[in-house]
């Protein structure tokens, strides 16, 4: 607890704590409505209220704000008295004490030893630790306070109901919930501590503007050589100290798997926690969940804030990837099992099992979820006609307005348009059924002869068949960019793709198709290049899947990210037991350990994997099988900010140290970022492998 003394105080040589103070007041910034705000009710002759709550997530700055209140109230002539939570035994008698003692040092203590005087500011922080005495506090001590008097309250928790329900204490009780910094906020901090400019946007890309996640970057941008990215900022140490702040205690291991639920699926209901623990009732974990400070409500569940839900995640990844792997295949059987009412339903459900499978390699950076819980995809109307020919025009030019124009005329049911829940329009896609196609299309659009062509060369389709042709797709401004405009397209592409009958091919056009290139063949739709296609000078390349040869009923069902809502085929080929995706990480994980002992390695369940018997050829299974891990150990060498990723798994495994505290050392970097990075390393070596043993035959 700490006392502000008014102006007039007898002078006394500075102290190390007028040192601290004058540093964190020089690194302090934003806050400024909520600071005005505090000093108007400081000057007002009758404060618009008595009490303001304050209150927000570890690490967001409310300890922080209440050392400016306090500076602010000292410089309005007001004594000021500072408690902190942590510092207080939570009871009546014990909160007294606590008051009298600040009240005496500093002279003004009343008869019953904690009176406040009529100009005081009571300053409450880490409030969390004082929920017991939220009744008493209410209903018994602020009463008591002279009604000049300004109580700030701090807490990590929303104030309890009875703040807003009580009309009096409704009309005298200010919230001031605390979020995080704004961008231009968070870049005047980066500039303060010496971080150069380069290096803020990867900065607020981590932390999102979080004002404890800004403090602990600081130090990493300031010393790297290089423009760093917000992935490469999330080391252990950093995620776990933000992980500390945001959840100091979880009661049981139930509850700490149902955050990791909250922390993977886009929204949380107890429904989906019942389904994926298995336990009949969690409605006690559903509460302690909408309780926690960063969690937020949205019309279809519980959500973390982003930065909250990043952190989480990493720390999952890190410490149990076999729970991070195991919760994700869980959520999506939920979300499979899932009713669904109609179209809506059935998009928002697909969204949802996507979003699930958000951090896979061939889903990262390739949607935007930023996109809100009530975007759909509609068909189009009449009137959206001129908006979606203007867009056309806009991002492809006047020719391909008029190709869109035709098609429109032709297959109207074949244009859909992007919405927000307002109902706001914001891109749209056309996916052609080129069954119906004529020779007058094929004169008019030039991306249909070419895609006949690539069918016809595997085979012609039969008059029951059909081509479903995605022709045209993109945002109202930001056209094919990564943007809530590819999330409905894929939703749109799943969704057709699973359901319509007679269908035998499903192609996609995109005008930038080497950016795109790594997620459409990591979900087994490859690059057509025979069907691309040029118009007035500009190139556009097409993806294609050929439903004959993978059925929908398979497509994706082995992969470590089976598409949603897909079954496997009842008739599965007869052969030797496949092991399982964890029996598979297990085998990889003791493969690299055995990775020098060739005569551990005869006995690895890896030997009976098809990725190794289809290598194999007359070569000795143990060599197919180092060969195997070499080259996925390789892939991490490719791209430079993997390299670290690389050496990691190098140093441990390949040509390993004689110990894993060696190869830190050998690395130079600490034991904890060593593991770390091992860790990351071994689960990409884990996907690659996988990806390879449960790709189609060719």
């Amino acid at each position: 607890m700490h006392m502000h003394m008014m102006p007039g105080a007898p002078d006394r040589p500075p102290r190390l704590a007028d040192r601290l103070d004058a540093v964190r007041r020089g690194r302090f910034v934003g806050r400024a409505a909520e600071i005005a705000e505090f000093r108007a009710a400081l000057l007002a002759a009758e404060p618009p209220f008595a009490v303001l709550q304050v209150y927000g997530p570890g690490g967001v700055g409310k300890s922080s704000l209440l050392r400016e209140f306090a500076r602010a109230a000292s410089a309005a002539g007001r004594l000021v008295i500072e408690l902190d939570g942590r510092n207080v035994e939570p009871s009546p008698a014990g909160f007294e004490q606590a008051l009298a003692d600040a009240l005496e040092r500093t002279g003004h203590a009343g008869a019953p030893g904690w009176q406040m005087p009529a100009d005081g500011v009571l300053l409450v922080d880490t409030y969390e630790r004082l929920s017991a005495l939220d009744h008493w506090l209410r209903e018994s001590f602020l009463p008591s306070l002279p009604a000049s008097c300004l109580v700030v309250i701090a807490g990590r928790n929303q104030p309890t109901t009875a703040w807003r329900t009580d009309l009096a204490w409704a009309e005298l009780t200010r919230l001031m919930p605390l979020g995080n910094l704004q961008p231009e906020e968070s870049r005047t901090y980066l500039a303060a501590r010496g971080v150069p400019a380069a290096r803020h946007p990867a900065a607020l890309a981590f932390t999102r503007g979080h004002p404890l996640a800004l403090a602990l970057v600081v130090d990493a941008l300031r010393q790297s050589d290089d423009v760093l990215t917000g992935e490469q900022l999330a080391e252990p140490d950093i995620v776990q100290a933000l992980v500390e702040r945001l959840v100091s205690d979880v009661p049981s291991d139930a509850h700490q798997r149902a955050l990791e639920i909250c922390t993977l699926a886009r929204s949380t209901t107890e429904s989906l926690i019942e389904q994926v623990l298995q336990v009949p009732d969690a409605r006690d974990l559903f509460a302690w969940l909408r309780d926690l400070p960063f969690i937020e409500q949205g019309p279809y569940g519980v959500y973390p804030h982003d930065l909250a839900r990043d952190m989480l995640e990493t720390d999952l990844r890190w410490r149990d990837p076999v729970m991070w792997r195991r919760l994700s295949g869980r959520i999506h059987v939920a979300l499979r099992r899932a009713p669904v009412r109609d179209e809506r339903d059935h998009q928002r459900a697909l969204m949802d099992a996507l979003y699930a499978a958000r951090t896979q390699p061939m889903m990262a950076g390739f949607f935007d979820w930023s996109i809100g819980e009530d975007a759909y995809a509609a068909p189009a109307r009449p009137d959206d006609l001129p908006a979606i020919l203007s867009m056309v025009e806009r991002n492809e030019g006047a020719a391909a307005a008029a190709i869109a124009r035709h098609w429109w005329e032709r297959q109207p049911d074949a244009f859909h348009v992007f919405r927000h829940g307002d109902g706001e329009r914001f891109g749209f896609l056309a996916a052609l059924a080129l069954r119906h196609a004529a020779a007058g299309d094929i004169a008019v659009d030039p991306a249909v002869g070419p895609a006949f062509a690539l069918v016809e060369s595997y085979g012609p389709v039969t008059p029951a068949e059909d081509i479903l042709y995605f022709r045209f797709w993109m945002h109202r401004d930001e056209y094919q960019a990564v943007t809530p405009a590819i999330n409905l397209t894929a939703v749109t592409f799943i969704l057709r793709s699973l359901t319509q009958p007679g269908l035998a091919w499903s192609l996609v056009a995109m005008a930038d198709p080497d950016f795109w290139e790594p997620h459409f063949s990591g979900v087994n739709i490859p690059r057509a290049t025979q069907a691309d296609f040029e118009l007035r000078g500009r190139r556009f390349g097409v993806f294609a899947h050929d439903w004959r040869v993978e059925p929908a009923s398979e497509w994706m069902v082995a992969r470590p990210t089976p598409m949603p809502f897909a079954v496997a085929a009842p008739d599965a080929p007869a052969g030797p037991p496949r092991l399982s995706q964890e029996e598979f990480a297990a085998a990889v994980r003791q493969a690299l350990r055995d990775f020098t002992r060739a005569d551990r390695l005869a006995t690895n369940p890896l030997l009976r994997a098809r990725l190794i018997a289809s290598e194999r050829g007359g070569s000795p299974a143990v060599d197919v099988l180092q060969d195997a891990i070499r080259t996925a150990v390789a892939s991490l060498s490719v791209n430079p900010r993997d390299i670290r990723f690389h050496r990691a798994v190098w140093h441990t495994y390949i040509e390993p140290a004689p110990t894993q505290e060696q190869a830190a050392e050998l690395l130079d970097i600490p034991f904890n970022t060593y593991r770390y990075r091992l860790a990351v390393a071994v689960e990409r070596i884990t996907d690659l492998l996988w990806q390879r043993e449960v790709a189609p035959s060719r």
